[in-house]
């Protein structure tokens, strides 16, 4: 049995895990941050030419959506404006095949929890 992951892995993972899914959406990559509490995590480009600031947060398991700390994202939100950019969010569970509750093991599979991208709203109130 393989040791489990640390939190760095299992940061990598998740954004191994959304950079696929932002190539399967057509976006280009301008700039790729993945240490750990730096945001954003991907600074791209769509098909029309609009940046996006990617937040991806990596969690356990849960039985609901994984949420982002909403008094952050409105500092952070500020940052997009400023940069014309806007804010994607990526909420990443993962968890150990035997437990979800446990992070996964190294070299083994592991259980998935991801909605997919949402897009918050930067515009002011």
């Amino acid at each position: 049995m393989g040791r489990s992951l640390t939190n760095q892995e299992l940061h990598n993972l998740a954004m191994n895990i959304v950079g696929k899914d932002l190539e399967r959406r057509g976006f280009e990559f301008i700039a790729i941050n993945s240490k750990l509490k730096k945001h954003p995590q991907f600074v791209c480009i769509d098909k029309n030419n609009e940046r996006y600031f990617v937040i991806v947060k990596t969690s356990e398991i849960t039985e609901r959506p994984i949420t982002f700390d909403v008094v952050w994202m409105e500092t952070f939100k500020n940052h997009a404006r400023k940069n014309n950019a806007k804010v994607l969010f990526a909420g990443v569970g993962l968890g150990s095949v035997i437990n979800k509750r446990e992070p996964p093991k190294k070299d083994e599979e592991y259980l998935l929890q991801y909605e997919g991208l949402q897009l918050l709203d930067v515009e002011l109130n």
